[in-house]
């Protein structure tokens, strides 16, 4: 199992067609229209992903979806089909309107710790027990943690089932990435 944490480097994920042409942002209202759309757009089999907003377009709401922009009218038509459409959609053409990634990863030596906006989780690399899960300021993070931690990341419950808020959902992207690694 040491092969799943075994790279090197800052721990950032690279950021995959940043500041690329053939990528555009979606802007929502609100968070919740943000989770909402993704669900949608991943359903349809979409590859699209969360992300931060870049300074020069944040609305009040701290995330956007970043998709292929060739998509753009099949997914626009998509999430008007759902209720949900995109308060603007913005192609990426610079370096400043590049989606800021979400993801932190920081090496504690026996631990590896992913922050994902707002929320962490913590995993001892020798057997991948979740050691701690912290963050955010939403009322289900204590529960969260108690269901999370001491179980490994095959054995503990997905964070998206359990809890309700942009905490939960943000530390169901934090259990995802830390899958990936």
């Amino acid at each position: 199992m040491k092969g799943l944490f075994g790279r090197k480097g800052s721990g950032r994920r690279k950021k995959e067609g940043a500041a690329s042409a053939d990528r555009g942002i979606l802007v929502f209202e609100n968070t919740s229209e943000v989770i909402q759309a993704e669900r949608v757009l991943k359903k349809a089999g979409r590859s699209v992903r969360v992300m931060g907003p870049p300074p020069e377009i944040r609305s009040g709401c701290d995330l956007v979806i970043e998709f292929p922009l060739i998509e753009e009218l099949d997914i626009v038509r998509e999430l008007r089909g759902a209720a949900i459409p995109p308060l603007a959609v913005v192609p990426v053409t610079a370096p400043l309107l590049a989606p800021v990634d979400l993801f932190h990863t920081k090496d504690f030596g026996d631990y590896w710790m992913v922050r994902a906006a707002n929320m962490k989780i913590t995993v001892a690399k020798e057997d991948l027990t979740i050691v701690n899960v912290s963050g955010g300021g939403c009322p289900d993070v204590p529960f969260l943690a108690q269901q999370m931690v001491g179980k490994t990341l095959t054995d503990a419950p997905r964070p998206r089932d359990l809890g309700h808020t942009l905490c939960g959902y943000a530390l169901d992207l934090a259990y995802e990435e830390m899958l990936r690694k």
